[in-house]
């Protein structure tokens, strides 16, 4: 009664269809997407591609690859490198190698196929900047070739993904961000289980807009009469319909199975009790030979090539073709091209779960002796298939030098993930093999230590500390040894953003000094660690010790002829100089730094953001800009612009913030954050994103997002001083803004503790912040004593800042922030106060001066006008810093202008009325009026008023604003303070005028007017 294995027509998947057709059309119009396909076994996931698939036109590519299940450590790259492949037989090598352009390298180290003289030039890159490079020689295939036709790549079966690959999927969903370019993948529900990689991934990716999740739901009664009858000669009956629909519970490749049994078949009484029976029934009618045949292809794999199974195969090729045919037509196997696949994954695993287990080991010594010798022919790297199969065999013996070679094959094509995991599975080995440093070509603990680096490089920093440790703990006696591993234990604690990197650098150094009579080797190590100690200092604050330990490393990398290291030491030591303000030694430095790197990939990428960070803090912002963009233009040339070129990009954004340069700044930290750059960056891109949301208008929502991510900044904090300063001034103006002046001053104090003597592009502002607290606090007095900030406490923060201030005035930006810090600590209310704001205005002019700085200094400078009772002239400026904060973005400076004019009862919008028509539509200036200007205090009120002499600007405004019966919540939210910081007020209020009531202070204070 059944007419075929499978469906010809696909079932209760149009809407699924038409989703991925939705996708494509936006990957069409230049928007590339990710649809993330995920279900049950035999949902029909693989189905419903190969559908899709089927029918597109011949303006869409498709390039597919499946994940191959290893066991826990999966060949790297195994799905990428058969979609690449494909790829290659279609255009060539030479064509491939072209749409790769500068990263052709990194391309050659995936495909070592594709090696030739051009495409083997250059160094590759060690480290993590070998894996960037790997991704952008990928992303920038798919993007030139998706210019000429859509690109789809599809990758199915995530649940058996290798490291490598996930991390490279997760790079190119982010990267893609103007090609024609749809990526589908597929992955089964119930194999992703607690602790699963993919099962991070997919919770971190549904954060992201351009990609789509969708899981496939099982079929309904009626779908399944509507597949029965396309795979039955006769309609079903509604009895067969609800037998296949309660024991396949609407799962397709269940209907189609007890379909093809004969589960409708009339008279029919046996039918398989379990799930395995199922799967089994077209394996067991067949013969042995057929049967053994079925049994040795589930060991190989989900596919298995033709000519791998003609060479473990241990009958006739006659024999193998016929058993081949049967399985065939029986519906278990199926031909695709050149290679065996069982029609369904859960088949397989059936038939492999039945194996014996002597019959198991014999498959899996086969397979890996045939990839023994398809190795040995040359070609491609086959040592993690090799080490799968020894294992399977329970031969130790062999399984750990494939082990360690394809680890070197891991290392190779810059799997850092993947080489760990074979790293730790080869330590797990080393017990139960006999001689293992002659079959490793080295000892445990060199093996240890270049575990830990792959670790390290693979961002498993946990994991690289552990074992470091348990390294260290096994190393004997050997100062050399020791002295690497502890430097290497401390780079993994630096890069976890932990304390404690320098104690261990300093033990590190002794080791070298302790060993006895150093030759060449020794000298390259203790400037190594020099080195990275010295820039830990330099990071840590501790400029002084930075320099003199950077120069002497320089000094023995310049003896030993070890440029690279040279460019490094001296990039730390010109830094740490220009932190300490020898500026132009500083600068100078860099350059001899750059031409020390003689084009050493990672010592460059330290130079250009070092330098444009340099340019950025001493006021030169274009120069800092124009220094990231041609770092970024060699990291493009390198293969590494989305990768180790982010960076770059985000050093950029400070001097374009600077430059007022709000959306080129924005779009550079969007496209920076999206490709997860490392953690010091992030929190970087992070600041800059929430102080420029706080000055261009919105205070609210960045205090909201720094909230939610203070949790992350913290650590950095604790061991980077520039961080340190950056987000606490960033903090600090937040709590400004809030009124919450006990966070500020608490904030403040981070930049107060820090010597002026360094990092003085990061202390002068700080002191500008902090100059604001003193102002903000003495012009609010209760606020203050609430924030425990009295007279004798401000005093003091005041001759601070003075002396610090006093400490920098050879900086570059100095004559920009000087005046600012002396007009925010001038008393306001008179002609001095007037005369320094005007000085501020000035020094907003200065070429090294931030652009939000003029409106600012405007606003303050019409504040200190209105002050003297000058509101004429007041609204002039008042006005003059609006039109300027409009101009630059500064929608910060607008609230507060729009504000302080409001308070004032003054107009200064660009059609603005006189005073007078201002005055009388503002409900503050109505409760509390004043009669002509010239006899009031410039707030409205008579200056010689008994009892409301004693309340100050900001008490009088909070006295109109209790007058229109506003709550203390709606005061604070009117004058931008926090409730509890009107309550204070209101408590200040009621306690001057001797009032009992609010509404009693309200009369009062209009029975003494």
């Amino acid at each position: 009664m059944t007419t075929s294995v499978s469906s010809p027509e696909m079932v209760g998947r149009q809407a699924d269809l038409s989703w991925l057709e939705g996708l494509l059309d936006e990957a069409r119009q230049s928007a590339p997407r990710t649809g993330v396909l995920g279900g049950e076994a035999g949902i029909g996931k693989t189905r419903l591609i190969a559908e899709f698939t089927r029918r597109l036109d011949d303006d869409v590519r498709v390039l597919a690859g499946q994940c191959v299940d290893l066991g826990e450590v999966a060949a790297p790259y195994a799905p990428v490198k058969a979609a690449l492949r494909s790829l290659v037989a279609e255009l060539g090598p030479d064509a491939v190698l072209d749409a790769v352009g500068p990263g052709r390298a990194g391309l050659v180290a995936l495909l070592p196929e594709l090696a030739g003289p051009e495409a083997s030039a250059g160094t590759p890159m060690g480290g993590p900047e070998a894996t960037g490079r790997l991704h952008e020689a990928i992303a920038v295939l798919l993007e030139t070739i998706s210019r000429e036709r859509t690109t789809v790549l599809v990758i199915e079966d995530l649940h058996w993904v290798d490291a490598a690959t996930l991390a490279l999927l997760r790079f190119l969903m982010r990267a893609l961000t103007s090609s024609r370019v749809l990526i589908v993948l597929t992955y089964r529900t119930e194999d992703i289980g607690r602790g699963h990689p993919v099962r991070g991934f997919l919770t971190e990716i549904e954060r992201d807009r351009w990609v789509d999740r969708r899981e496939l739901s099982r079929l309904t009664r009626a779908q399944v009469r509507k597949l029965a009858r396309v795979l039955m000669t006769d309609d079903p009956t509604a009895a067969q319909v609800d037998s296949v629909y309660g024991r396949s519970e609407g799962v397709p490749f269940f209907v189609e199975e007890l379909i093809g049994i004969g589960a409708c078949r009339v008279g029919t009484s046996t039918l398989p009790d379990t799930l395995r029976d199922l799967l089994l029934a077209r394996y067991e009618p067949l013969s042995e030979a057929t049967q053994s045949l079925l049994r040795l292809i589930s060991t190989g794999g989900v596919r298995v090539p033709h000519a791998l199974l003609e060479d473990v195969f241990p009958g006739t090729p006659d024999e193998l073709d016929r058993a081949a045919r049967d399985a065939v037509l029986a519906g278990v196997l199926i031909v695709d091209g050149e290679q065996y696949a069982f029609r369904h994954a859960l088949v397989r695993e059936a038939i492999l779960a039945d194996l014996l287990p002597g019959e198991r080991a014999r498959f899996h010594a086969a397979y890996a002796d045939a990839y023994e010798r398809l190795s040995a022919a040359g070609g491609r790297r086959l040592a993690a298939e090799i080490s799968f199969h020894w294992l399977g065999a329970h031969n130790a013996t062999k399984a750990f030098p494939a082990t360690i070679q394809a680890m070197r094959e891991a290392r190779a094509s810059a799997a850092y993930a993947t080489a760990a995991q074979l790293g730790e599975r080869a330590i797990s080995l080393w017990d139960v093999v006999p001689d293992p440093v002659a079959a490793a070509g080295m000892d445990k603990i060199e093996l240890m230590g270049r575990t830990t680096t792959y670790l390290r490089n693979a961002g498993e920093s946990e994991r690289a500390l552990a074992l470091v440790k348990a390294a260290i703990a096994e190393c004997p006696d050997d100062n050399a040894r020791l002295a690497r591993l502890l430097r290497d234990q401390a780079l993994v604690v630096a890069s976890l953003g932990r304390d404690g990197s320098i104690p261990i650098l300093r033990e590190a150094l002794a080791r070298v000094a302790a060993i006895p009579s150093p030759d060449f080797e020794t000298s390259r190590l203790r400037a190594s660690v020099m080195t990275a100690l010295a820039g830990r200092l330099m990071i840590d604050g501790q400029i002084d010790e930075a320099i003199d330990i950077a120069e002497e490393a320089h000094a023995l990398a310049i003896e030993f002829d070890t440029d690279r290291s040279a460019s490094v030491a001296r990039n730390v030591a010109s830094v740490s100089r220009i932190s300490r303000g020898e500026v132009a030694e500083g600068l100078a430095g860099l350059e001899e730094a750059r031409r020390l790197a003689h084009g050493d990939g990672a010592a460059l990428l330290r130079y250009w953001v070092n330098a444009s960070d340099a340019r950025y803090l001493v006021g030169d912002h274009e120069s800092a800009v124009q220094h990231a963009e041609q770092g970024l233009e060699r990291a493009r040339a390198q293969g590494l612009e989305r990768s180790s070129g982010v960076i770059l990009a985000s050093n950029a954004v400070d001097p374009l913030q600077a430059l007022g340069e709000w959306q080129r700044a924005d779009e550079l930290i969007d496209r920076a954050l999206a490709l997860d750059p490392p953690g010091p960056f992030r929190v970087y891109l992070l600041r800059a994103r929430i102080w420029a949301r706080l000055w261009r208008g919105d205070p609210e929502g960045a205090a909201a997002e720094f909230r939610g991510v203070r949790a992350i900044v913290a650590p950095v904090m604790a061991v980077e001083a520039q961080t340190r300063l950056g987000v606490g001034r960033l903090m600090a103006e937040l709590a400004l803004e809030s009124g919450d002046l006990a966070e500020a001053r608490s904030a403040v104090g981070i930049g107060v503790d820090e010597s002026a003597t360094h990092h003085l592009g990061y202390v002068l502002p700080y002191l500008w912040t902090s100059a604001r607290l003193i102002e903000t606090a003495r012009r609010d007095t209760a606020a203050a004593e609430a924030a425990g900030l009295d007279a004798g406490a401000l005093t003091a923060l005041e001759e601070r800042v003075r002396e610090q201030l006093a400490d920098v005035t050879t900086w570059p930006t100095y004559a920009v922030w000087a005046p600012f810090v002396e007009a925010e600590l001038t008393e306001p209310g008179d002609e001095q106060a007037v005369d320094a704001w005007r000085a501020a205005v000035e020094a907003a002019t200065h070429p090294a001066s931030l652009q939000y700085l003029d409106a600012y200094a405007r606003l303050r400078l019409g504040e200190a006008v209105l002050a003297t009772g000058e509101r004429q002239l007041a609204r002039a400026e008042l006005r003059a810093a609006r039109d300027t904060a409009e101009r630059d973005g500064v929608g910060l400076v607008v609230r507060h202008v729009d504000r302080v004019a409001e308070a004032a009862g003054l107009s200064v919008s660009a059609a603005g009325a006189g005073d007078e028509a201002s005055a009388a539509s503002s409900p503050a200036a109505a409760a509390v009026p004043a009669t002509d200007d010239t006899a009031t205090d410039g707030a409205g009120h008579p200056p010689d008023d008994p009892g409301l002499d004693e309340l100050t600007a900001r008490e009088r405004q909070v006295l109109g604003l209790i007058a229109e019966g506003l709550s203390n919540r709606q005061i604070g939210e009117r004058l931008y303070i926090s409730g509890k910081t009107a309550s204070v007020h209101v408590s200040a209020i009621l306690r001057k005028l001797g009032a009992s009531t609010r509404t009693e202070a309200a009369v009062r204070a209009g029975a003494l007017r």
